[in-house]
């Protein structure tokens, strides 16, 4: 029984043994593996290095050893900056790729609103709003506009008051009877004629509207003539 037991453990050793062995063996394995790609590796860097050196040689380039050192210890010394240079760079692309269907869509959106434009006439309108500007200029001095510019408070005022809900009936109403006279067809009165329809109540409110109306203008002017 003893014996079992002891071959048991005797065995139970070789076989860890083994995996041991093994794992070594597998160790020295990479190490070679390693080893040789060093051994390639040096062999190409060292083939590329001189053919670089060959190449700025023929250019007629030197390169100052010392500045070649300085520049790796800067980039040591700023791998950390480096880094997030690149991770910035990244966010940026990643930005970038957020952004573009955007901006893609806006610029649909853009160039379907211009034709919605160009359908409606909103260009057309546009030109014939510049031969409107361009006939001013045309027509219209540096003069014309200083004075236009001194006077614009005036204007501005005047139609104003044009604007006015009662003034803007008083004008259509006088546009309508003016449409509805017939010009071709006014009856002519003599002076007798004249005189007699004068007596009528129409006409004297109508004397008195353009009196009252003569005397106002004349206020005013005098108004503005001590004003000014």
């Amino acid at each position: 029984m003893a014996k079992d037991n002891i071959q048991e453990q005797i065995n139970e050793i070789n076989r860890k043994l083994d995996i041991v062995l093994e794992e070594v063996l597998a160790q020295r394995e990479t190490r070679l593996s390693i080893e040789d790609l060093t051994s390639d590796l040096t062999i190409v860097g060292s083939d590329v290095f001189k053919s670089t050196v060959t190449e700025l040689d023929n250019a007629g380039i030197e390169i100052d050893g010392e500045a070649v050192k300085q520049l790796m210890l800067k980039l040591v010394r700023n791998v950390d900056t480096l880094n997030e240079m690149f991770e910035t760079m990244e966010s940026v692309n990643d930005l970038a790729k957020d952004v573009s269907p955007i901006l893609h869509q806006m610029g649909l959106d853009g160039i379907h609103m211009m034709n919605e434009f160009e359908q409606k006439g909103y260009f057309e309108f546009m030109r014939e709003t510049m031969n409107i500007f361009d006939n001013v200029v045309t027509h219209f001095s540096a003069e014309d506009v200083r004075l236009l510019a001194d006077n614009v408070v005036t204007i501005l005022e005047t139609v104003k008051n044009l604007t006015q809900p009662d003034m803007l009936k008083a004008i259509n109403s006088g546009l309508i009877v003016y449409k509805s006279i017939e010009i071709e067809n006014v009856e002519e009165y003599s002076m007798w004629k004249a005189i007699r329809a004068m007596n009528s109540k129409e006409m004297k409110r109508g004397i008195g509207f353009m009196i009252t109306f003569l005397q106002n203008i004349a206020k005013e002017t005098e108004k503005a003539k001590a004003n000014s």
